[in-house]
């Protein structure tokens, strides 16, 4: 009885592991794509493309990638606030200083129904173009 009751609930464990770890359907939606920082000068060409710096305001003071104009801390207490109010119709590349926060961000947004949401690989460390200090 206890082998039986032993290889039920390690059956279980591996079940529970298996779903737990395989990858959760977008139901069509979305998904984040990475890209890299030479690819993004074309797709600011796009219309209504949007570059979105989701640092610290005191990361923010120290520079920023020429473009950006939506700034929202994703550790500040309104980021989701301030991601809410975002046009979910429009492609946002998102940026961080190494792309890590950057990527939660993104992956925040496609949750909420952004479609066209891209990370910046590397973030602000790995730019190789413009930075020029907030107005």
């Amino acid at each position: 009885m206890k082998q039986i009751s032993f290889i039920a609930i390690a059956l279980l464990a591996g079940l529970l592991f298996v779903t737990a770890c395989a990858p959760r359907p977008n139901n069509g939606t979305a998904q984040v794509q990475e890209i890299s920082g030479e690819e993004v000068p074309a797709l600011l060409q796009q219309p209504n493309t949007v570059l979105m710096d989701v640092r610290t305001p005191g990361e923010i003071a120290e520079g920023i990638i020429q473009g950006a104009t939506v700034f929202a801390d994703i550790r500040g207490a309104d980021f989701e606030k301030a991601v809410k109010q975002l046009d979910k119709s429009k492609t946002y590349i998102v940026y961080c200083r190494s792309g890590a926060r950057s990527s939660t961000a993104a992956d925040y947004m496609v949750s909420m129904g952004f479609r066209n949401v891209y990370n910046l690989k590397g973030g602000i460390i790995n730019w190789k173009g413009t930075i020029v200090q907030p107005e």
